[in-house]
């Protein structure tokens, strides 16, 4: 089995030129990007010029992220079938996004999902709104890539507890790890913006898309393509047997003689899925990407793009998973990483080792790493452009400046923003080293399912929606999520919470979505239907442009 201590020198400077490698290619195709961008549309939008194959390579990648390659591997190798639940639920998800916002969103925006919310309100205070959620949501999300980026350089610098490799132990390598994912997703959006941005994303989704189409056909021909034997021998390595494959092991576990915990643990499993399914159309680092194609067509194909490689890469996660229980097993992978997010590396040095000794599955731990470091980049890339975009052209811009920013000051504000955006997300992932990395994405799904998807939805197909409705969803949903996430087990009380020395968790569920998401929703309708603000004109407006597009690229009301 492949444990820390047993990676050499060679793989170890093999790795590093791998990776410096890939971070040249990166920084140069960010600079050229650069280049390019001369205005704040290039910079928000990348000039609406990809096109829709371009953009779902690029929407790929935003969604294949650290969560999905090291956090669901990690998950079905330590969970088994509830770990592949997370498979399901963002590939489902993928068709609300299409058959509820994407066209419309393209065709009711400019750059941010705040300019539908706030088209047909009262300007500044749905901005200012808009601009706080997706800050918060992406934090959320940005927290989870880093964790994994700390992960990933542990494992490849080979630490182990007790030991040092350039002055560094383990915890201060996951440390340097995240503060260099930090700098360098600063350095993307800072000069790149969202050109350099999508095409670093469209780099990492052939990478990623080939690296794991490579690692799950060598995990397959070890058992001859017989996917039961992988189960089989998946099950055994696991030491839970049967129940490996079973549902029950991690989410809606049945506790004999406790039926009060017993309905928490199946309440959580539900509150999961709800946050999963119903996630997607309200993050903001996606919504942002239907912006960057010229029109709905586009759009849609987008869609269909990044649907047809999102389903395609979670039906391998399924073989990396099993993999990984069968031919690393459970005590090696924790013993990396508790939270199992070094499984799908550590497969890839396993399935090298059996190919080709000791040269080939440092080879194949250096190229899976590399892919996995990509997925982090380009991922945290497209997270901080989407909170820097608001920051700039829905806060500053719209509620400092009253529209009066010109583009030139609205560009620098937000390559400023990108600075701050990435400091705050290095301080905080630190301190979240010991979650799943796919945990802390469904928590970020949890925010944005309750506050931009209640409030975007009441946005563009009810007439009465008005700017207290606009408000209550969004700080209703935002502060309900997070609230019952710090009153949960996920925040104190837990041996592996973010802060295990208190204990104020009354709230029994680890997701919040079964109770914030119905409330994001409630606050939004309340809000509503107490205020007598009522525009028809401007909703019918919303709807032509909507349906049509027409308008859309235009000045944005202030």
């Amino acid at each position: 089995m492949f444990l820390a201590a047993e990676v050499s020198s060679s793989s170890r400077t093999l790795t590093m030129l791998v990776f410096t490698l890939m971070i040249a290619v990166t920084l140069g195709v960010t600079v050229w990007a650069g280049r390019q961008t001369k205005s704040a549309a290039d910079f928000h939008s990348g000039g609406r010029g990809f096109t829709g194959m371009q953009n779902g390579f690029a929407i790929g990648s935003d969604y294949m992220s650290a969560a999905s390659f090291l956090g669901i591997a990690g998950m079905i190798s330590l969970f088994g079938y509830d770990g592949f639940l997370y498979s399901i639920g963002f590939l489902v998800a993928w068709l609300v996004a299409l058959l509820l916002v994407a066209e419309l969103l393209r065709n009711s925006g400019r750059f941010t999902m705040a300019d539908v919310l706030s088209y047909r309100m009262q300007q500044r205070p749905v901005r200012t709104a808009a601009a706080v959620s997706t800050i918060t949501v992406s934090i959320f999300y940005l927290l989870a890539q880093m964790v994994g980026a700390g992960a990933v350089v542990a494992l490849l610098l080979g630490i182990k507890p007790g030991e040092t490799y350039l002055g560094m132990d383990a915890d201060t390598a996951k440390i340097v790890g995240i503060v260099v994912v930090g700098i360098l997703m600063t350095l993307y959006v800072t000069f790149g913006g969202m050109k350099g941005t999508t095409w670093v994303q469209i780099i990492k989704a052939a990478m990623l898309m080939g690296g794991t189409v490579l690692l799950a056909a060598l995990v397959m021909a070890i058992y001859g393509f017989d996917f039961g034997a992988l189960m089989s021998d998946a099950a055994n390595a696991s030491g839970s047997g049967q129940s490996f494959l079973e549902p029950g092991l991690r989410y809606g576990v049945e506790v004999p003689g406790d039926a009060l915990q017993t309905m928490w643990n199946k309440l959580d499993l539900i509150s999961l899925g709800l946050a999963l399914v119903l996630g997607t159309a309200g993050l903001p680092h996606i919504l942002i990407r239907f912006y960057t194609v010229p029109d709905s067509k586009a759009a849609r194909k987008s869609v269909n793009w990044g649907i047809g490689l999102i389903g395609t890469f979670y039906l391998m996660t399924l073989i990396l998973g099993f993999g990984a229980a069968a031919l690393v097993g459970k005590e090696a992978i924790t013993a990396q990483d508790a939270a199992g997010n070094t499984a799908a590396p550590q497969l890839a040095r396993e399935v090298g080792d059996h190919f080709g000794g000791e040269l080939f599955g440092s080879v194949m731990l250096a190229v899976i790493a590399a892919v996995a470091f990509a997925a982090i980049l380009s991922t945290v890339a497209g997270l901080v452009i989407a909170s820097s975009s608001s920051l700039a052209h829905d806060f500053y811009n719209s509620v400092v400046r009253k529209g009066r920013a010109s583009e030139h000051e609205e560009i620098k504000v937000a390559r400023l923003s990108a600075f701050g955006i990435g400091a705050a997300s290095i301080i905080l992932a630190i301190f979240a080293q010991s979650l799943n990395v796919a945990f802390l994405v469904g928590l970020a799904f949890a925010i944005a399912a309750s506050a931009n998807l209640p409030t975007l939805l009441l946005s563009l197909f009810w007439r009465r929606f008005n700017t207290r409705g606009a408000l209550a969803g969004i700080y209703g949903g935002l502060i309900g999520a997070v609230g019952l996430v710090i009153f949960s087990p996920v925040f104190s009380g837990a041996e592996n919470a973010l802060v295990p020395g208190i204990d104020i968790a009354w709230f029994p569920l680890t997701n919040p979505g079964l109770v914030s998401i119905p409330l994001g929703l409630l606050c939004a309708i309340v809000g509503t239907l107490t205020s007598g603000e009522n525009n028809p004109r401007r909703f019918a407006e919303l709807q032509v442009r909507a349906l049509t597009g027409a308008g859309a690229e235009g000045a944005v009301r202030h």
